[in-house]
């Protein structure tokens, strides 16, 4: 494995507060205005997850590069809307005293456990995405039928019960990083991207990156344009 690439899996559920409680930062850390205007628009379970879950990506990225955590601002990227500290979805990031961080990131999230991953002194054009996912989430009838390439199909035709659900999960991890990396996300149907044997497709055992053994895990890492 790349050796600029560090992974973290977290259990965000310390930082998740009772509702009875109210609102509290997640570790301390205040949200950016984009994040909390985002937040108050969920229910506030999820909320607390979300707000979580970028309170431990922010932690992790300052982590990475020995920076004070509450020094960083948000400044998300996407391909449709551009970037900036008034976004608050898309491909990650952070600056430090107005400065982009040398530092590519990516999470994911299942239940309670974030996934993170962040690649140092990136070179350009060089992208990075992650997932994680419950295979017990996949279990419903239709899913190969929306989710999988035709290869994909015949490659867990054989398969039943829980490992026919760790293999969707697989395939479904292998194109939610790849979608990431790219930043295409779900805008572009997921039966139209074969991951069997895509290169720069990794995926992801418990050991490498700390998380529990009944979830599944990938990375995608590459270089675009």
């Amino acid at each position: 494995m790349d050796p600029r690439l560090f992974l973290r899996a977290v259990d965000i559920s310390p930082d998740i507060p009772c509702p009875q409680a109210g609102y509290s930062p997640a570790g301390g850390l205040v949200p950016s205005p984009a994040e909390a205007l985002r937040a108050a628009a969920m229910e506030p379970g999820a909320a607390a997850r979300f707000l979580a879950g970028r309170a431990a990506l922010r932690r992790f990225a300052a982590q990475l590069l020995d920076l004070p955590a509450a020094q960083l601002q948000a400044a998300y990227s996407c391909p449709e809307c551009g970037s900036g500290p008034d976004l608050s979805h898309g491909r990650p990031g952070f600056t430090h005293h107005g400065q982009p961080l040398p530092l590519l990131l990516s999470m994911a999230r299942a239940g309670r456990w974030v996934l993170l991953a962040g690649l140092t002194s990136p070179l350009a054009g060089e992208r990075l995405g992650t997932d994680v996912e419950d295979p017990e989430r996949l279990g419903f009838d239709d899913f190969d039928d929306v989710a999988l390439a035709d290869a994909e199909k015949h490659a867990v035709a054989g398969l039943e019960g829980a490992a026919l659900l760790r293999e969707r999960a697989r395939l479904w991890t292998r194109k939610e990083a790849w979608l990431k990396m790219t930043g295409d996300g779900l805008r572009t149907d997921p039966r139209e991207v074969a991951v069997l044997d895509r290169p720069g497709l990794t995926d992801l055992p418990p050991a490498a990156t700390g998380l529990p053994a009944s979830l599944v895990a990938a990375l995608a890492l590459g270089r675009l344009g």
